[in-house]
Formats: structure tokens, sequence, C-alpha cells
């Protein structure tokens, strides 16, 4: 009996999945992957705020 409530519940879950895979895509979030894989090894020549603040603490 639970079938009849489970099986819409997953079409629909499906469904808003693919909106939002769909969206995703029309909306640019896939345009750089390239990019965005280099930013993460480069490394920042200033510290950040939290990383400024930790080296001057006694």
């Amino acid at each position: 009996m639970s079938f009849f409530f489970l099986i819409p519940i997953a079409l629909l879950m499906g469904l808003a999945g693919l909106f939002a895979f769909m969206w995703a895509l029309r909306s640019g979030q896939y345009e750089d992957l390239d990019g965005a894989a280099a930013r993460v090894l480069i490394e920042e020549e200033t510290p950040t705020p939290n990383e400024a603040h930790a080296t001057h603490r006694e």
C-alpha cells in the first residue's frame, strides 16, 4: 500500500533533481571547470584575516 505513496514522491524528487541540473547548466555553473581547479592550487600571497590575527597572538 505504501508504494502508491512512495512512487510519486520518488518521481517528483527525480524531476526536481533534473530541473536543478538543467538550471545549473543554463546559468553557467559548469562554464569554467579548469579555472576552478587551478585556483585551488594557487597559493595566496596575503594572509587571510584569521591567519593574520592568529600570528600576532602571544
